[in-house]
């Protein structure tokens, strides 16, 4: 799926698109879920999953991304969403989880979670609610 903005910013859901050493950095170096994420964890997460950039007008280099984690059917879980901070305050995140959401939506997902300590309005924008039953949700973490 390729989207273009009018401002020339590209949407692309191309995996070998990707700037993967880019990715690591952002999601390793600054992303408060991921710190510390190892290059064979990105790159093992990317391969598993559903990836989105979006690529500056120009020189055509990456400057956000995101991934879900779906069956392609029924279910998704959108995640890693990321923009370079040089490029935040352009609505390149809002645009690019719309276009994921519309991407996923097409395929027939129409359940798509994600969690987010500091973005809820950016989600809301986008359709994106708390959880209408979260007493039926349970989750398993380490130890």
């Amino acid at each position: 799926m390729d989207r273009r903005r009018d401002d020339g910013y590209e949407f692309t859901s191309d995996p070998d698109r990707l700037d993967l050493g880019l990715v690591h950095d952002w999601l390793s170096t600054d992303a408060y879920w991921a710190l510390g994420r190892s290059r064979d964890t990105v790159d093992r997460s990317v391969a598993g999953s559903l990836v989105y950039g979006v690529y500056r007008p120009g020189d055509g280099r990456q400057v956000a991304f995101a991934r879900a984690v779906t069956d392609s059917a029924t279910f998704a879980w959108l995640c890693d969403v990321y923009v370079d901070p040089a490029e935040r305050g352009r609505g390149l995140g809002t645009w690019m989880v719309g276009a994921v959401r519309d991407h996923l939506a097409g395929l027939g997902v129409h359940r798509v979670l994600l969690a987010t300590k500091d973005a809820h309005g950016v989600y809301a924008r986008l359709g994106f609610s708390p959880l209408a039953e979260p007493g039926r949700w349970m989750e398993r973490r380490p130890a």
